[in-house]
């Protein structure tokens, strides 16, 4: 009999999700039998997607994967009420379910955010006895502190009991980093309960990608070092710009290029225009499937975040990209993030938030022998294909799993 894996996650293809269909598809290639228990298709609108309609159960099988959907209260507003009426919604429908509906599955693997889903995780084990692997994608609260969502200390505390009460609860925590680890050690989680598991990205859209770089993209003529992705205030852009400020005159031929949108991108292009730059390049957001060869097209690419305690044990999701196709890195992050890319020798390390640094960074990749930088795009994708990549991640999950599902046979 194979091995039956109960995937828990509030979000799932068709929604725009990271371990959905590819990472469930995967693991029944590898011999599992998978169901998914995940909502309706809403996010990030709010909205029911076309073609789904609430009820009490839709079933569906997509590549072997079988898929219910339980019912939820659709929201993503801003406000707090909408929000956790979504996440409340979910957890007890699918509490019910994995409880009274389910078939008895030998491991339970839950996505988190949001920290719900974890409980009702935690519950089922509880009553079903069925073990559970615990995948910690944002450290909460840490992540609401850092972004906002939440500012009331006393609110922030009892989430913080809550996840010390999962963490306790499950078998088996997967997080995406070692400072992750580390700071859950320091919580009180025992070292032995804890697996990293670095993420992987979308390989099948970047593989696909087709076609050449638009006519705004700068010509070969210029160094140009190409950021992609949102552009809010985590991502700090202002010191980028000040960068290029510092290289106009310095070195002409070098140029940044910064593909996407979001909220702050408005305000980056003005700043741009009253500093004079005529060596930063916006270009739109572009569909996944041409993000590859935009990204193919640029001689260095860059990942920035503004110096926060919270992104020192992050790896952004844009580094396992920016890794698969095989490009030198300009990694101006601090922390875990610098740390792959020095241990993988695939590029040149900033300092966040300094212009400085992020100049003599953007220099010394640009002053190095085209050699050197061919050396730089081997190591990214083999430090990609050998310790990221989605067979690599989908291998450490299967022996998670096996050894679990042996384990809770005893």
């Amino acid at each position: 009999m194979p091995t039956r894996i109960l995937l828990l996650t509030q979000w799932f293809d068709p929604e725009p999700t990271f371990k959905g269909l590819v990472f469930a598809r995967e693991l029944v290639k590898r011999g599992f039998e998978v169901e998914v228990v995940t909502g309706f298709p809403n996010y990030p609108g709010g909205k029911l997607y076309p073609g789904y309609k609430l009820s009490v159960l839709q079933r569906e099988e997509i590549d072997g994967v079988k898929v219910v959907r339980v019912p939820l209260y659709p929201s993503h507003d801003t406000g707090a009420v909408g929000r956790v009426l979504n996440y409340v919604s979910f957890a007890a429908s699918s509490l019910f379910y994995g409880l009274f509906g389910a078939p008895r599955p030998d491991v339970i693997y839950a996505y988190h955010p949001p920290l719900t889903v974890g409980i009702c995780a935690a519950l089922i084990r509880l009553f079903r006895r069925v073990p559970v692997v615990y995948d910690i994608q944002d450290m909460w609260p840490d992540t609401l502190r850092a972004t906002g969502m939440f500012s009331n200390e006393r609110a922030l505390k009892m989430v913080s009991a809550v996840c010390d009460w999962v963490y306790g609860h499950v078998d088996q925590l997967v997080v995406l980093s070692p400072g992750f680890k580390r700071l859950l050690i320091e919580r009180g989680v025992p070292e032995t309960k804890i697996e990293v598991v670095y993420n992987w990205c979308a390989e099948d859209s970047l593989a696909s990608a087709a076609g050449g770089a638009p006519s705004s993209f700068p010509g070969p003529d210029r160094f140009r070092i190409l950021f992609a992705g949102n552009m809010g205030k985590a991502q700090a852009l202002d010191s980028v710009l000040q960068a290029a400020k510092l290289l106009q005159d310095r070195a002409p031929a070098l140029c940044f290029v910064l593909v996407g949108g979001g909220v702050e991108l408005p305000r980056l292009k003005q700043l741009s225009a009253e500093m004079a730059l005529n060596n930063v390049v916006f270009l739109p957001q572009v569909p996944m499937s041409e993000v590859g060869s935009l990204l193919s097209a640029a001689d260095a690419l860059l990942v920035h975040l503004k110096r926060d305690p919270l992104f020192t044990i992050t790896i952004p999701s844009k580094t396992q990209a920016y890794m698969a196709v095989g490009k030198p890195i300009l990694m101006a992050v601090d922390g875990d993030a610098a740390k792959l890319v020095k241990d993988s020798d695939c590029g040149r390390v900033a300092a966040s938030e300094d212009a400085a640094s992020i100049a003599d960074a953007a220099l010394a990749l640009m002053n190095s022998s085209a050699v050197e930088r061919e050396r730089m795009a081997a190591n990214s994708h083999r430090f990609y294909r050998e310790e990221l990549s989605l067979s690599k991640g989908a291998t450490r999950f299967s022996e998670i799993f096996a050894r679990l599902a042996c384990e809770g046979g005893r």
